[in-house]
């Protein structure tokens, strides 16, 4: 199991790797929206806001609104950023949970 801190850190380079992606991509996919992240094996629920094309990851509140909510094993959420667990397989073995409208998941699923 990885600390609340090894996510955090994981959650600073998710940051950086959405960055990367091409302004043409980030102005036709990225909209304004709150994002969780819940890693119930920690207790733990991590907050942020994609806003301006950014992602950026603040202190909040449990059990503060969010427009996509994800939910994941703090191992399966670094395993994620750093590429050795793709989102699609995790998706349908129920490695992850995502709660969010049909349009935002249309959305997720160009930029990840």
């Amino acid at each position: 199991m990885a600390s609340v801190e090894e996510c955090r850190e994981a959650l600073v380079k998710l940051v950086a790797q959405f960055d990367e992606i091409g302004e043409a991509d980030r102005a036709k996919h990225v909209v304004d929206r709150t994002v969780s992240c819940r890693i119930p094996d920690l207790d733990v629920t991590f907050h942020g806001r994609i806003h301006d094309g950014r992602l950026e990851i603040f202190d909040a509140p449990d059990d503060a609104k969010a427009d996509i909510k994800l939910t994941m094993a703090s191992d399966d959420l670094i395993r994620l950023v750093d590429g050795e667990l793709d989102m699609a397989r995790a998706l349908l073995t129920g490695k992850v949970k995502i709660d969010a409208s049909f349009g935002d998941l249309l959305r997720l699923r160009r930029l990840l």
